[in-house]
């Protein structure tokens, strides 16, 4: 009888240790990964809501760039980490979707080995032309890029990215001919596009910004459902008479699966109070990205959605990774 009554109170402090475990959350440093090198759009949106997570939390939020195998490699390490909430991540739609969706060998199954805290913001994808290209505006390109099958270029920042696979989308859709480029990032993607080596390329906003609005390239449509502020006379492609050419990257909050409840829920709650903060979305917006905000289960579902959207399009554009 002594050994059950021990026992039994064994289990009851042990069922009683969690949750005092996880109303002290956090009660130490988080550390943030973010799976690309510094200086890159991921590594922006990771810096802005670092800050302010910080604040919020009232612990010290340390960034880690672990760049490697498109994202995965550092998306990877959140996957495998300590399930208490002191490991949390920065994913890209390329991290949790484009890559399920290419069928990509990866180290992690996004919709059971991590949880997805919200989605932290949507990141158009800009299409710009370069400064020799003969158009104006979309219509213009797109019927030069009729008339000229297997001429034009358009540059990406790697294979399998969503870049290339906007660009895929808009070829699909407008029924024109074009010849990927794929480069090793978006900067030397860029340089090749002023230098007039390729003549058109997607990209996130802030990667774009700057070139166009110093005039050195032309943005001639959108791929989200609205336009962006900073870019308030590019129109979106649906205006352009190509409703179905959509194209957001994205980027995500996410930590391992498995967190204890109250632990994910006071995670969700920090990034949710991170993300609403003015100064947080006026920085962002600033860049050319939109605020979201989502719900874990949000989130979830529409990862899910992306990874069936993107896997159609690689299909009929029969886009392979090596």
């Amino acid at each position: 009888m002594k050994h059950m009554a021990s026992g039994l109170l064994a289990t009851v402090l042990l069922a009683c240790a969690v949750p005092v475990h996880a109303q002290d959350y956090p009660s130490k440093a988080i550390k943030m990964i973010v799976p690309f090198a510094a200086g890159g759009p991921a590594d922006l949106v990771a810096r802005v809501i670092g800050e302010k997570l910080s604040s919020v939390a009232g612990q010290p939020v340390v960034i880690e760039n672990r760049g490697g195998a498109g994202g995965m490699t550092g998306i990877g390490q959140v996957a495998k980490a300590d399930r208490d909430g002191y490991t949390i991540g920065i994913a890209s739609s390329g991290t949790l979707a484009l890559n399920v969706a290419l069928k990509q060998a990866m180290p992690y199954d996004p919709l059971k080995d991590l949880y997805l805290v919200t989605q932290a913001v949507s990141a158009p994808e800009l299409l710009v032309i370069g400064p020799k290209v003969p158009a104006k505006d979309f219509k213009e390109f797109v019927a030069l890029a009729r008339a000229q099958p297997g001429k034009l270029n358009f540059a990406s920042s790697g294979n399998g990215g969503m870049p290339h696979l906007a660009a895929e989308l808009l070829k699909i859709a407008t029924k024109t001919d074009m010849v990927h480029v794929p480069y090793p990032g978006a900067a030397p993607a860029v340089n090749d596009l002023l230098g007039g080596h390729v003549q058109l390329m997607f990209a996130d906003v802030p990667v774009l910004l700057g070139a166009v609005q110093a005039g050195q390239l032309r943005a001639i449509a959108v791929g989200s459902k609205s336009r962006v502020p900073l870019l308030a006379d590019v129109p979106t492609t649906a205006e352009v008479g190509e409703p179905d050419v959509l194209a957001d990257n994205w980027y995500g909050v996410v930590a391992p699966a498995g967190l204890p409840q109250a632990v994910a829920q006071k995670l969700y709650d920090l990034s949710i109070a991170t993300l609403r903060a003015p100064d947080v979305k006026d920085r962002l917006e600033k860049q050319g990205l939109g605020v979201v905000g989502s719900s874990s289960a949000e989130f979830t579902a529409y990862v899910r959605s992306e990874i069936e959207r993107w896997g159609k399009v690689a299909e009929v554009a029969n886009v392979k990774l090596n």
